[in-house]
C-alpha cells in the first residue's frame, strides 16, 4: 500500500501542452515557416544521392550508357550542395528562433513570478524558482527549433522514401510496414511512461539546486557549527535521487534504441530473403534492391531519430507543465486590475479590528486597532515572535488581513492598487538585502534616475560618505553578493540612504539600527530623525532609546495591543514597556513579567493604554 502522506504527483495535461505548443508556433511562425521550407527542399535534394544509384547500376554500369555518368554526377553534386546550404539556413533560421522563444519564455515567467504574492515565495524555494525560469524554458527549443523541425522532417523523408519503396514492391513495403506500426505503437507507450520521469527530475533538480544555492550562500554558518559533513549528506542524498531518476530514463530511451536496432534488424532479414528470391525471378533489377536499400535506410533514420527527439519533446512538455503551474498563479496585477488607482498618498493609516494567520487556525494578530495619522511615528515593541513584523508586513501589502480592515487614507487597502500604493513606501529592514553591484547603484535602486549630486547627499545623511570616501573606487566599490563585502553596519547605512533617496510618504524601520554600535547609531540618529520628519513611520525596536521620541508606542504580546501610549505614559503605567526598559538598562524591578505571557495593566486607564478590543482611535498624547 502506497505511503498516505506521499505527495500525489500532478496529471500531466497533455492536450493543454498540445495547446501551448501551438500558440508557441504560431508566435513563432515566421522563423518556421521558412524553416519547414528549408527543410522541404533540404529532404528533397537528400533524396537525388539515393535515388541515383538504380540509375547508375541499371544504366551507366550494366548498358554501358556513359553518356550518362557526368550529368548523373553533376546533379548528383548540385543536390548535395542544395543540401548544405539548406542545413545550414536551416539551422541559423530555426535555431535563433529557437533561441529568442527561449529568451521570451524567460522574460515572461521572470515578469510572472516577480509578480506573485510574497505569501508564494515564502513557500517555495529559491532554487526551483531559478530551475523554472532558466532551466524549464530551455526545453522549448525543441517544440520551436530543430528538434520540431527534424521530427517533421524525417517523417516528411519517410512519407516520400514509402512512396518509392511502394512502387518499387508493394509485397515487401507492406510486410515493412507491419513491422514499423508494431514499433510506433511500442514508441507511444514508451513516451509516455518516459514524460512523468522527465518531469520528475526537473523537480528534484530544483530541490537539490535550492538547498546547494542555500549551503553556498549560507556557508559561514556552515562552517561555524562545522556542518559540511550534514551538508554533503543532504547533497549526496539529493543528487543520489537525480543519478536514480536519470538511470531510469537512460534505461527507457535505450530500450526504445535496442528495439530501432531489432526493428531494423527484422526489416534487413526480410529485405535479404524477400529482396534476394525477387532479383533471382527477375521481377526486381538489381538497381531497384539497391536503392530500395537506400530508402529503407530513409525510413530507418528517422525512426532512430525520433527516439531521441521523442524524448526531448516530451521533456519540453513537462517544462511547460511546470511553467504553466506557476503561469496559472493569480499576480497581484490581476488582482488589482479593477481597483482603485493610488495617486498620492497623504500617510494615515489605520487598523480596525485586523487578524491574521499564515496557518489556517494558527492566529498570529488578534483584533489589533490603532490609528496612525499621517506624519506621526509609531514604535513597535514586545518579544520575539509577537507579531511586530508580521503587522508590518500588513502596512507593506505583503500579507492581507484574515478579518477586519487596513485603511490608507480612510481607504481600504483591499481595494487600492498595491504597485501605486507601495511607490509610496520606503523600508529599512532588519536584514538588509544589498544587490551585487556598486554602492552607487545600491543606493539609487528606488530611484535609477538619480543623480550623483542627489546620492551622495542621502550617503551624508546616513553617513555612508564617512567609510566610502577612504576607498579607493568610492561610490563604484562593488558590495559582492548580498552586501557582503560590508560589514552590517555599513549595509544598514546604505539601505537608510537607499530609503532616504526614495522619498516615501510611509517610512518602515524595521530594526533599522541593530547593526550599529553606539557611536555609528547617535551619528545616524539625527539622520533618521530627518527621513521621519513629515512621514508617517513605523519603527520596530528593541533598544528602547530609539523610540523615545515616538508620537505613539505599542507593546505587542502574543500578536495583542497590550499597552499603548507615549514613552513618559508608558513609564508612569509601570505595565510591561516599562518592564522592557528597566531590564535594558540595567534598573533592578520589583515586578517581573514573562514575555510569553499577556500583560493587562492594572487600572485600565483608557488615556493611556489600550486593549486587544479597544476602538481605533488616534494616538494617544
Amino acid at each position: 500500500m502506497a505511503d498516505p502522506k506521499t505527495p500525489k504527483k500532478p496529471k500531466v495535461n497533455t492536450a493543454r501542452a498540445w495547446s501551448e505548443t501551438r500558440a508557441l508556433m504560431w508566435t513563432h511562425r515566421r522563423s518556421l515557416s521558412v524553416g519547414f521550407a528549408l527543410m522541404l527542399v533540404n529532404r528533397l535534394s537528400g533524396l537525388v544521392l539515393p535515388a541515383s544509384s538504380k540509375y547508375l547500376i541499371d544504366d551507366i554500369l550494366s548498358k554501358q550508357q556513359v553518356q550518362l555518368l557526368v550529368p548523373l554526377a553533376l546533379a548528383v553534386g548540385a543536390a548535395t550542395i542544395v543540401q548544405a546550404i539548406t542545413s545550414f539556413a536551416l539551422s541559423q533560421v530555426v535555431s535563433i528562433a529557437a533561441q529568442r522563444a527561449i529568451t521570451d519564455m524567460r522574460i515572461d515567467v521572470q515578469r510572472h513570478i516577480l509578480r506573485l504574492p510574497v505569501s508564494y515565495f515564502d513557500s517555495t524555494k529559491t532554487g526551483v524558482l531559478i530551475s523554472r525560469i532558466m532551466t524549464d524554458a530551455e526545453g522549448i527549443r525543441n517544440l520551436v527549433g530543430t528538434g520540431i523541425v527534424q521530427l517533421v522532417g524525417g517523417l516528411l523523408t519517410a512519407v516520400l522514401a514509402l512512396g518509392v519503396l511502394f512502387y518499387t514492391s508493394w509485397q515487401l513495403t507492406s510486410i515493412t510496414l507491419v513491422v514499423l506500426g508494431g514499433f510506433g505503437v511500442m514508441m507511444a507507450i514508451a513516451f509516455k511512461r518516459l514524460r512523468p520521469i522527465f518531469r520528475e527530475r526537473s523537480v528534484i533538480n530544483a530541490e537539490v539546486t535550492g538547498r546547494l544555492t542555500e549551503t553556498v550562500g549560507g556557508v559561514r554558518i556552515v562552517k561555524v557549527y562545522t556542518a559540511e559533513e550534514r551538508e554533503e549528506r543532504v547533497f549526496a542524498s539529493g543528487v543520489e535521487r537525480l543519478f536514480n531518476n536519470v538511470r531510469s530514463t537512460i534505461t527507457g530511451t535505450s530500450a526504445v534504441g535496442a528495439a530501432t536496432t531489432a526493428i531494423i534488424g527484422v526489416i534487413g532479414v526480410l529485405l535479404t530473403i524477400v529482396g534476394g528470391r525477387a532479383i533471382i525471378a527477375g521481377e526486381m533489377s538489381l538497381g531497384d534492391f539497391v536503392r530500395y536499400i537506400f530508402f529503407i535506410g530513409l525510413v530507418a533514420a528517422p525512426l532512430v531519430s525520433i527516439a531521441s527527439i521523442g524524448t526531448q519533446i516530451s521533456e519540453a512538455f513537462a517544462g511547460l507543465d511546470r511553467i504553466r503551474e506557476i503561469r496559472d498563479m493569480a499576480t497581484e496585477d490581476s488582482v488589482d486590475a479593477a481597483k482603485a488607482s493610488v495617486p498620492h498618498v497623504d500617510g494615515t493609516i489605520e487598523f480596525r479590528h485586523v487578524d491574521f494567520e499564515y496557518v489556517a487556525g494558527v492566529p498570529v494578530l488578534t483584533d489589533i486597532s490603532f490609528m496612525a495619522p499621517a506624519g506621526s511615528t509609531t514604535a513597535l515593541v514586545g518579544s520575539s515572535g509577537a507579531g511586530k513584523s508580521t503587522l508590518i508586513g500588513l502596512v507593506m501589502a505583503f500579507y492581507r488581513a484574515k478579518a477586519g480592515q487596513l485603511l490608507v487614507d480612510g481607504r481600504d487597502l483591499d481595494t487600492l492598487k498595491l504597485q501605486d500604493y507601495r511607490r509610496h513606501l520606503g523600508v529599512v529592514m532588519q536584514d538588509n538585502f544589498l544587490f551585487d553591484g556598486s554602492i552607487r547603484d545600491n543606493i539609487a535602486y528606488a530611484r535609477p534616475e538619480a543623480t550623483d549630486a542627489q546620492v551622495r547627499e542621502v550617503a551624508r545623511i546616513a553617513h555612508v560618505d564617512e567609510f566610502v570616501d577612504a576607498w579607493e573606487h568610492g561610490y563604484a566599490t562593488i558590495v559582492g553578493e548580498r552586501g557582503v563585502k560590508l560589514s552590517g553596519g555599513q549595509r544598514q547605512r546604505v539601505a537608510i540612504a537607499r530609503a532616504i533617496l526614495a522619498d516615501p510618504r510611509v517610512l518602515i524601520l524595521d530594526e533599522a539600527t541593530s547593526s550599529l554600535d553606539s557611536e555609528s547609531e547617535a551619528m545616524i540618529r539625527d539622520g533618521l530623525r530627518r527621513l521621519r520628519a513629515g512621514r508617517t513611520t513605523f519603527v520596530i525596536a528593541h533598544r528602547l532609546s530609539t523610540i523615545e521620541s515616538a508620537d505613539q508606542i505599542l507593546v505587542v504580546e502574543q500578536g495583542r495591543i497590550v499597552e499603548r501610549g507615549t514613552h513618559p505614559q508608558l513609564m508612569a503605567l509601570g505595565g510591561r514597556y516599562k518592564d522592557l526598559h528597566d531590564r535594558q538598562y540595567g534598573i533592578e524591578t520589583d515586578r517581573f513579567i514573562n514575555p510569553g505571557e499577556d500583560f493587562t495593566p492594572e487600572g485600565g486607564a483608557e488615556a493611556t493604554t489600550g486593549s486587544a478590543t479597544s476602538p481605533p482611535g488616534p494616538a494617544v498624547g
